[in-house]
């Protein structure tokens, strides 16, 4: 075979018209393109404040240990969820962030035939996994930017196995409420699994917030997914998890793989869960910092998407993509959002007090000069 062309011929149909994801831009990507050195990132929802001390304290007490395999079934953080969250340990699947128990329920669940509905505007990684299992995407058109779920419920047939429904939203931040969802997922019939992204549910106001993991008593095909990588700051790490019914956690446990979660995550993520302290300054600094970023935007005359996680989408009125480049020549990491039809907004996630001002003053420089 001379012809490397071919080499896409023989992937999977699906996987042949795969468009990549592509993460924020790294700072040290920024570094090497331009030289700069001094560089915020506010593209990519990480928690500004670093790791806690509970978690960076497991990880040093665990290095002497790394030439060893990590526990293939997550004993310890297993236990630990369970705890918290008043589950069974067989209702949980640990995932390498819970991006891949996204992955999981596409691989064990989709095949050509099936259909998968999710909403516009919605993570570009439901696109992905579906396309990659060769399922058909059914995309419903959003409402106020945010999930219309009486028309995703129409779009539901019999050939539906999957509906992802991520709550707060990402990159859009919009909230439902839990009632209308509840009355959703209730509505779903039993051949369809609803899959709730919940990444960011620690950013939600507890007035607002029903506790959804009440529902798997009697939603046998719920699957919430949670992660560590938002508010427990430790994205670097990949530590996610889904919780299910026993059955479903069964069945995503097979295809999962056995050492998934390194043991230095493992660690991290059970001393994480443990840190309540950390926690609120988390979210303390969040609520503080999307309050600075508004009220920036309100001042330049700009409008923004209110939002419940801890990131913003602010509406520049004008294409996005020019001003994000702009933006990252001044050392300024943001997310343009083109790729999710919204070419007039930028995501901006929220960072410390300092980063928010650098970035406002970037921002109305960068305006007044395109």
């Amino acid at each position: 075979m001379n012809n490397t062309d071919n080499i896409y011929n023989l992937a999977a149909e699906g996987v042949q018209r795969l468009i990549p994801y592509k993460a924020g831009k790294p700072i040290e990507e920024l570094e090497r393109e331009l030289g700069l050195t001094q560089i915020i990132k506010l593209a990519s929802n990480e928690n500004p404040l670093g790791p806690g001390k509970k978690a960076l304290a497991a990880i040093q007490a665990t290095l002497p240990a790394l030439a060893l395999y990590p526990d293939g079934s997550g004993f310890a953080l297993k236990q630990a969820l369970a705890e918290k969250y008043a589950v069974d340990p067989s209702q949980i699947t640990l995932g390498n962030g819970s991006n891949e128990i996204l992955e999981l329920v596409a691989k064990a669940f989709l095949t050509p035939a099936l259909e998968v509905v999710f909403s516009q505007h919605a993570f570009a990684v439901y696109p992905i996994v579906t396309q990659a299992a060769g399922a058909t995407a059914v995309v419903v058109p959003a409402l106020n930017y945010g999930h219309d779920l009486e028309a995703m419920l129409q779009a539901v047939t019999e050939k539906t196995r999957l509906v992802f429904i991520a709550n707060p939203n990402n990159p859009t931040g919009t909230l439902l409420s839990q009632a209308s969802l509840e009355r959703f997922i209730g509505a779903l019939p039993d051949t369809c699994l609803c899959v709730l992204d919940e990444a960011y549910f620690e950013y939600v106001s507890h007035v607002e917030l029903v506790n959804s993991i009440d529902w798997l008593k009697k939603f046998p095909n719920l699957l919430i997914t949670r992660t560590f990588s938002k508010a427990y700051g430790l994205a670097g790490l990949r530590v996610g998890y889904g919780l299910s019914s026993p059955q479903l956690a069964d069945i995503l446990n097979r295809v999962r793989q056995p050492f998934n979660n390194n043991m230095l995550a493992l660690v991290a993520a059970e001393a994480a869960l443990s840190d309540d302290e950390y926690l609120q300054q988390t979210i303390a600094v969040n609520d503080q910092g999307m309050k600075q970023l508004t009220e920036g935007f309100k001042n330049m005359g700009l409008e923004w998407i209110p939002s419940a996680g801890n990131f913003v989408l602010v509406d520049l009125k004008q294409a996005g993509q020019p001003v994000y480049e702009a933006l990252l020549r001044k050392g300024v990491i943001v997310r343009p959002v083109g790729n999710y039809e919204l070419p007039n907004h930028l995501r901006i996630s929220i960072g410390t007090a300092s980063e928010n001002q650098l970035f406002l003053q970037a921002l109305t420089s960068t305006l007044a000069n395109v």
